[in-house]
């Protein structure tokens, strides 16, 4: 019997780079679907994709089908391979844009929902003041829920994102840049909306339907009466929990720039502001490691906390 030929024989082309750049950004995202938006490419692409670096690598990388997606041994090795590259690149990237004093390639932010209807001044003052100085770095950014934010930071989706942190993370450095204040709200439709202006220090809502949201969680309440509150539906994008508030049927708390901009003060009002009202504090994050990088370094630089 004679020794299976190598798969990769001479240097890496730039077509297998990009296959490369597919697969790891299909296991990062759990699968050919949930990669669709994250590569900007369809399904049926990726899976082509998927096949010709198979091909190219004579091994199997993956299983999908209706069991769902997983990545075989093979694969996992040819993962781990392939983002120690990519470091490599990064690095050979900024030991080059060091020396030539010019910052190229990209950046990934990640955004919470949202926070633009407002607070935007300090994000496109950050965003101009780093086209200045990095004209030719493309930007992309991705608006995500505000949990889903630090996750994506933490698993290196995105090289930065600003969001409000349920908690502290340790492994991520943080700079505080604006506040937003929350409310808790019913719809026109609910059977409090006539007399909720009238409830005083002493209001029990243990008895009504509650929306679940990022601070409305076990832990993580701002109030000690809201650990007694039922939870009957969940969304934690705050579109969705508009709906359901709107629907009459729940209460839920909502940032009280978003009621005003959208113009559903006259269909949302607030129960209880001073006792139940609280503020969410926004936050750049970023892994610490990432910081070495210059574009990362750069932005950093130029984040801009809001002025009132």
């Amino acid at each position: 019997m004679g020794v299976k030929k190598a798969a990769l024989t001479g240097p890496l082309a730039d077509a297998d780079i990009r296959l490369l750049r597919v697969f790891v950004g299909v296991v990062r995202a759990g699968g050919f679907s949930a990669a669709e938006i994250q590569l900007n490419l369809a399904n049926s692409t990726i899976s082509n994709y998927i096949a010709d670096l198979e091909r190219r690598l004579q091994m199997k990388l993956c299983q999908r089908g209706r069991a769902g997606f997983a990545i075989t041994e093979q694969g996992q090795l040819v993962y781990d391979a392939a983002q120690q590259m990519f470091l490599a690149l990064e690095g050979f990237r900024d030991t080059v844009n060091q020396a030539q004093n010019q910052l190229l390639g990209n950046l990934h932010l990640g955004f919470a929902e949202h926070m633009l209807s407002v607070y935007n001044t300090s994000v496109v003052q950050t965003l101009s003041a780093f086209n200045d100085i990095a004209p030719e770095v493309e930007v992309q950014i991705s608006t995500l829920s505000s949990d889903d934010v630090a996750t994506a930071t933490l698993e290196g989706k995105v090289d930065i994102g600003i969001t409000v942190l349920p908690h502290s993370y340790p492994e991520l450095a943080s700079q505080d840049l604006f506040s937003e204040r929350m409310l808790l709200y019913c719809g026109k439709d609910h059977a409090l909306f006539a007399t909720c202006h009238e409830l005083g220090e002493d209001v029990d809502l243990a008895a009504y339907r509650f929306v679940e949201s990022p601070r409305l969680m076990r832990g993580r309440e701002p109030h000690p009466d809201m650990r007694n509150w039922p939870i009957h539906a969940k969304a934690h994008h705050q579109e969705a929990r508009t709906a359901l508030i709107l629907s009459g049927h729940y209460l839920g708390f909502l940032p009280q720039h978003l009621v005003e901009n959208w113009g559903l003060s006259a269909r949302l009002r607030p129960i209880a502001p001073e006792r139940y009202g609280y503020s969410n504090t926004f936050t750049a994050i970023w892994r610490p490691a990432r910081a070495k990088d210059s574009l990362a370094k750069a932005f950093i630089a130029c984040l801009q906390p809001f002025q009132a």
